[in-house]
């Protein structure tokens, strides 16, 4: 049996897997999706205003921690490919599979701002004039009622990485290739394609993959049925 740990990109929570987690297991693995901190319906203003990179990455840690999990697949979509990493640079050894599901793969001294396109800098931009602290969702793209403002700060953090995440035995990236219009990720793919310590799968999706092909999603986190453009393959991953 495997854990599967699954972290919402931007505006979202754990109801964003929602179409995935009883895929997984209903083939008999252990999944928790999480909400991060600010993104919950009942933080407050002060909450979100002070969340960034670090507040999120302390999440996952301490879930992991408190339900002693080891072993765990973790899987981050789109900012929270950030987050991901931060977490299995700290979480001394948890993690045996990374799964950055059309997100961010950051170098150290990364951050959202610096690592997303020109097209949502303006997103974030726009989105932050009403409060100057949460990034309201953008429009259009998703008709999801339950998006919620994002804290700001966690955009602004550069990540900052030790080198212990490299030792995680297994890491993935997905591209979702279904709007190439404002995708961020297409040169990350280029880069993580000549990377043999990295696979790279291609789903033909939108970028919310989880909700418009949450059977693809799960088969391949379950690795069955998965598209890889990679020809590396690391032999820990499934």
């Amino acid at each position: 049996m495997a854990t599967f740990v699954l972290v919402p990109g931007a505006w979202k929570g754990s109801w964003a897997f929602e179409e995935v987690v009883p895929l997984l297991e209903r083939a008999g693995h252990a999944v928790h999706a999480l909400t991060l901190t600010g993104l919950r319906p009942d933080d407050d203003n002060a909450t979100v205003a002070t969340a960034n990179l670090d507040t999120h990455a302390d999440d996952v840690v301490r879930y992991l921690e408190h339900n002693h999990i080891t072993g765990a697949t973790l899987v981050g979509h789109s900012y929270a490919g950030l987050v991901i990493a931060a977490v299995a640079d700290r979480a001394d050894g948890r993690i045996s599979r990374l799964v950055h599901l059309d997100a961010f793969v950051p170098r150290d001294g990364d951050s959202w701002w610096s690592s997303t396109n020109e097209y949502f800098r303006a997103v974030a931009v726009a989105g932050v004039a009403g409060t100057g602290y949460a990034v309201r969702p953008p429009d259009g793209g998703s008709d999801d009622p339950r998006r919620r403002p994002h804290p700001l700060a966690s955009f602004l953090q550069t990540i900052r990485l030790t080198g212990a995440l490299a030792r995680v035995p297994c890491r993935e990236f997905v591209y979702c290739s279904g709007w190439e219009d404002r995708t961020p990720f297409a040169g990350l793919r280029t880069r993580l394609l000549a990377d043999p310590e990295w696979r790279v799968h291609d789903l033909p999706t939108g970028h919310d993959a989880m909700h418009e092909a949450p059977e693809a999603v799960a088969a391949l986190l379950l690795g069955e049925g998965t598209a890889d453009a990679s020809t590396h393959t690391r032999q820990a991953c499934p």
